[in-house]
């Protein structure tokens, strides 16, 4: 099997779920609005630059899954789907998604943002196989911690190796589309790799490569 893998954020999608789904427990008042606004975007800009400490965000992104029963999660995640992710779902990227599943592709999606924001959206491309950010969940319950390596930078290499291991597959004839330059140690492990819509790191890094750099948008 030809693995086709496909980053979520700013690829798949023309905006960051996780930034976003920080944004709208600010505009629902479900969260301290100032403080959690500040943060989540301090966040996010460290992200962008490449220097995000993973453990201290993921105990910023998954204390709020602790302090509510999933059932109230799972509401305000389908409020969350419907008003603000449907809309930035690209025909373009479904039109991708498609021609590799046509041509009998392993379809597979790989995001650092955790499980319970994400898995949803996946599901809206039909995309059965997902390596993500796992939160711990105890006696359906979330506890504000992560179980296994964030899937972020080199911990998607990790994740994905494992998964190929579990799987009895390999990378040949792989193809990874991701923007960002934090995913560079991931593009490197496939046959084919390809920048979309590149932040300006990658779009560097890409061009000196002699990736392939294409637009979703």
């Amino acid at each position: 099997m030809s693995l086709a893998i496909f980053d979520l954020d700013n690829t798949l999608i023309s905006d960051d779920s996780d930034h976003l789904w920080g944004e709208f427990l600010v505009e629902q008042n479900l969260v301290d609005s100032h403080d959690y606004a500040r943060a989540n975007t301090q966040f996010y800009d460290d992200y962008c630059q490449g220097k995000l400490d993973i453990n201290k965000y993921l105990i910023f992104a998954l204390s709020f899954l602790a302090e509510h029963p999933i059932e109230k999660l799972n509401q305000w995640r389908q409020q969350f789907i419907n008003e603000k992710i449907h809309p930035l779902v690209l025909p373009a990227a479904e039109k991708l998604v498609e021609k590799h599943r046509a041509q009998g592709d392993t379809l597979m999606v790989i995001t650092a943002t955790n499980r319970f924001v994400t898995q949803p959206i996946v599901d809206l491309f039909g995309i059965n196989n997902m390596l993500a950010t796992e939160p711990e969940l105890i006696n359906g319950r979330y506890t504000g911690r992560y179980v296994d390596e964030p899937c972020y930078q080199q911990g998607k290499v990790s994740r994905l190796n494992a998964w190929l291991i579990s799987n009895q597959a390999n990378l040949k004839n792989s193809t990874f589309y991701t923007d960002s330059h934090n995913d560079i140690p991931l593009l490197k492990k496939v046959t084919f790799p390809v920048a979309v819509d590149p932040d300006s790191a990658l779009k560097q890094h890409a061009s000196d490569q002699s990736w392939p750099i294409i637009s979703l948008r």
